[in-house]
C-alpha cells in the first residue's frame, strides 16, 4: 500500500498525515551492497491545496542498515529530513497524476530520501578501517618498503571454498 489522498479533502481545509511506510511498499532498490533498507520510513506530513497545486511539508525519517566502507562493521545510518516539502503542479507539463482523484506521494518521498543516501557509508569519521600493524600506510600514502610481499602472503593464505 502506497502513501495516496484524495484531493477532494484539501477543499475544506489541509490534511495532516502521520505514520509508517514498510520497506517493501517503498519498492526500494539501492543497488548498493553496502545499504540495505529493512526498516519503515516514518512521515509527518501536512497537505494543503494551493492556487494551481498541493503543498506538501514535514518530516521523513528512514534508517538504513549499512556496512562500512573501511571497517565492513554493520551499523545502523538515520537518514532525516527536516523539515521537508515537496510542490506538486495539478497544471502543465509537471503535472502530478491523479487516479480517482488520488494522488500517490510514494514516489516523490522514495526519490528525496534516496537522494540522501550516504554516498560512502562509515560507521564513524575516526574509523581507522581494516587496520593491521604490520601493514600500515605512510602519511604520504607510499607503502612501507617490503610490506606489500607480506599483504600478499597473507592473502595467499586465504581458503576460498
Amino acid at each position: 500500500m502506497s502513501l495516496t489522498f484524495n484531493i477532494h479533502q484539501l477543499e475544506r481545509r489541509a490534511l495532516a498525515l502521520k505514520g509508517e511506510l514498510a520497506a517493501a511498499e517503498m519498492q526500494w532498490n539501492t543497488r548498493d551492497e553496502l545499504i540495505r533498507v529493512s526498516q519503515p520510513l516514518h512521515y509527518r506530513l501536512e497537505i494543503q491545496r494551493l492556487e494551481k497545486g498541493i503543498l506538501v511539508q514535514g518530516c521523513l525519517r528512514q534508517v538504513l542498515d549499512c556496512e562500512c566502507v573501511r571497517c565492513l562493521k554493520p551499523f545502523a545510518h538515520e537518514v532525516k529530513l527536516e523539515p521537508w516539502s515537496c510542490l506538486l503542479e495539478l497544471e502543465g507539463e509537471d503535472r502530478v497524476a491523479v487516479v480517482n482523484d488520488c494522488v500517490d506521494l510514494t514516489p516523490y518521498l522514495r526519490e528525496d530520501i534516496f537522494l540522501a543516501f550516504p554516498q560512502h557509508p562509515l560507521c564513524g569519521l575516526q574509523c581507522v578501517g581494516l587496520a593491521n600493524s604490520q601493514n600500515d600506510v605512510k602519511p604520504g600514502g607510499a607503502w612501507e618498503s617490503g610490506s606489500a610481499a607480506v599483504v600478499w602472503a597473507e592473502l595467499d593464505k586465504l581458503k576460498l571454498d
